[in-house]
C-alpha cells in the first residue's frame, strides 16, 4: 500500500494539473450524494420489522424525525472530522486521505444497507451517520488543499471546481437513488438496501478513481510565468505561511468562522425548508383554487435552488479572484440582506417568481461562500497548512447546520401557534436572518492581514521552480 504515502503521489516533471480538478470532482460528486439523502427518508419510514407497509400510506417503526436525524448527524461529523484530521491530511497527502474517505463514506453505505435489512435504525445512523460523515470530512477538505497548491495564480478558481461537485452532488444522487429503490422496490425494504448496495460500490469506483489521479506538486513548483503578487489586495493576500495551531488563535481564524456561521445559517435554514415555505407561501389560498404551488411544482424549486447552490459556488468564487474575497463577501452580505428583507414583501405580492429569483440568488450566494471561503484562508494564511486551518473552519458549518433549520422551523411554528396564517409565519424569521447578514457585513469589515508574529516562514521571493519542475500549463 506504499503507493498511497505522499512521497509516492509527487507529479514529475511536465505533468500537467489541469488533471487534478477531474480527480477533485470524481470524490466531491460522490460524496455530495448527502444532498440527496432525503429521497430515502419517506421509504425509511414506512418499514416495519425489515417489510413494507400497506400501501395506504400508513406510518413505518421509524418516524420522518428519527430517518432526518441521519442527515444531521452526517453533516456534524462531516465538521467535527475536518477539524479533527485536518493536521493529519495535510502530513498524509490527498492520496491516502482520499482512500480512506472512499473506504468510509462507501463502507457507510454497506453498513446502513445491513441495518436498513435488519431493521436497526442505529445501524443506518452509524452507518451513513457517524462512518460515513466522518468520509465526508475527509474527502470534503483533501481535494481543495491540493487545488490551492497547484492554482496558487487562481485560488478562486481552483476551489470553485472542486466544492461545485459537492453542490452538485445532488443533482446525480436524487435520479440515480430514486431510479434504483423503483428498480429493486421488491427487495423488501422497499429498495432502499439494494440501492445502498450499489451506490455504496459504485461511488467507491469513482472516488478510487479521483485517488489514483491526485498528485501533490514538487517542492519549488510554481505554474510558468507566476510571480507572486506583493501586498496585493490591500495586503489581504500574503506570501507568509501561518501554521495550522498558531492560525487557530489569530482573531481573523474566529472572524472568520463568524463570517462563514452567520452566511450559513442564514442560507441552510432556508435550503431545509424550501418546499414546505413556497408552498405554504403560495398555497390556494393565497393565488386562487387550482393556482398554489403543487408538491411537484415545488420539488422542482428545490432542484431549481440545488443549480444555483452549484453554479454558484464556481461563479462567485471564480469571481473573487478578480474583486478580492473581502469584496465578495461584502456582496454576500449586502445583497443578502436587501432580498431576505423583501422576500416577505414578494410574498404579501402573491409574486411567485420575484420570490423564486430572490431565493436562487440566495442560494447562488450560499454554495459561493463555501467556495471562496477556502481562497480566503489562503489569503490570510498561506498554502502550508490550508487545508487544516479549513477543516477547524468547518466547525462553523455543523453549528449553523443546527442553529440555521432551528431558527426557521423554531419562529415558524411559533408565528402559527400564535394564530398567524402560514402564508406570512416566515416574515419574522426572513427578517431576523437579514440581521443576521447585517451582523455578518460588520465582522467581515474588520478582517485584517495577520500580524507578522504568527508567521511561520519568511516572506516569499519570487520563486524560480527548479529546471524541470513546471508543468504543462494552460
Amino acid at each position: 500500500m506504499g503507493f498511497l504515502d505522499r512521497e509516492h503521489s509527487v507529479a514529475g516533471p511536465g505533468w500537467s494539473r489541469w488533471l487534478v480538478p477531474p480527480a477533485a470532482l470524481a470524490v466531491h460528486l460522490s460524496i455530495g450524494q448527502i444532498y440527496a439523502y432525503s429521497v430515502f427518508n419517506k421509504p425509511l419510514s414506512r418499514l416495519i420489522s425489515g417489510d413494507v407497509k400497506a400501501e395506504t400510506g400508513a406510518p413505518g417503526d421509524w418516524s420522518l424525525f428519527q430517518v432526518g436525524l441521519i442527515f444531521s448527524v452526517a453533516l456534524f461529523f462531516l465538521g467535527a472530522s475536518s477539524a479533527l484530521f485536518g493536521k493529519w491530511v495535510e502530513r498524509e497527502g490527498p492520496r491516502k486521505t482520499m482512500f480512506a474517505s472512499a473506504l468510509l463514506f462507501c463502507g457507510g453505505f454497506l453498513i446502513a444497507a445491513l441495518g436498513v435489512k435488519l431493521h436497526m435504525l442505529w445501524l443506518v445512523l452509524l452507518g451513513n451517520g457517524v462512518i460515513g460523515g466522518i468520509g465526508l470530512g475527509l474527502g470534503y477538505i483533501s481535494p481543495v488543499s491540493t487545488l490551492i497548491k497547484w492554482f496558487p495564480d487562481r485560488p478562486g478558481l481552483a476551489t470553485g471546481m472542486a466544492i461545485m461537485g459537492f453542490g452538485g452532488g445532488a443533482l446525480i444522487g436524487s435520479p440515480l437513488g430514486t431510479a434504483l429503490m423503483a428498480r429493486f422496490t421488491g427487495d423488501g425494504t422497499l429498495g432502499v438496501s439494494s440501492t445502498f448496495l450499489i451506490m455504496g460500490t459504485v461511488y467507491f469506483l469513482f472516488m478510487i478513481f479521483g485517488a489514483l489521479m491526485v498528485r501533490i506538486p514538487a517542492e519549488g513548483w510554481v505554474p510558468a510565468g507566476y510571480v507572486p503578487k506583493v501586498n496585493a489586495a490591500g495586503g489581504m493576500i500574503s506570501n507568509h505561511n501561518v501554521l495550522v495551531d498558531q492560525a487557530f488563535r489569530t482573531p481573523q481564524f474566529w472572524l472568520l468562522f463568524a463570517v462563514l456561521f452567520l452566511n450559513v445559517t442564514a442560507g441552510i435554514g432556508v435550503l431545509g425548508q424550501a418546499s414546505v415555505m413556497i408552498q405554504e407561501m403560495f398555497s390556494d389560498r393565497v393565488l386562487g383554487a387550482g393556482n398554489g404551488v403543487t408538491a411537484a411544482a415545488a420539488a422542482g424549486f428545490v432542484g431549481l435552488l440545488s443549480i444555483f447552490n452549484m453554479g454558484g459556488r464556481f461563479f462567485w468564487s471564480t469571481t473573487s479572484d478578480r474583486l478580492g474575497r473581502k469584496p465578495t463577501y461584502m456582496i454576500f452580505f449586502v445583497l443578502g440582506t436587501v432580498l431576505y428583507f423583501l422576500i416577505p414583501l414578494f410574498g404579501n405580492m402573491a409574486s411567485l417568481v420575484l420570490f423564486v429569483a430572490g431565493f436562487c440568488v440566495i442560494l447562488s450566494m450560499y454554495g459561493g461562500s463555501f467556495a471562496t471561503v477556502p481562497a480566503y484562508l489562503r489569503d490570510l494564511f498561506g498554502t502550508a497548512n490550508v487545508g487544516a486551518i479549513h477543516g477547524r473552519l468547518l466547525l462553523a458549518w455543523s453549528a449553523a447546520a443546527i442553529a440555521g433549520p432551528t431558527l426557521v422551523n423554531g419562529f415558524r411554528d411559533s408565528q402559527i401557534k400564535a394564530g398567524i396564517p402560514a402564508a406570512q409565519a416566515y416574515s419574522t424569521v426572513m427578517y431576523i436572518m437579514a440581521g443576521l447578514l447585517v451582523i455578518g457585513f460588520i465582522v467581515n469589515l474588520l478582517i485584517r492581514p495577520v500580524a507578522s508574529r504568527y508567521w511561520a516562514s519568511p516572506p516569499a521571493s519570487q520563486p524560480t521552480p527548479p529546471p524541470g519542475q513546471q508543468a504543462a500549463d494552460d
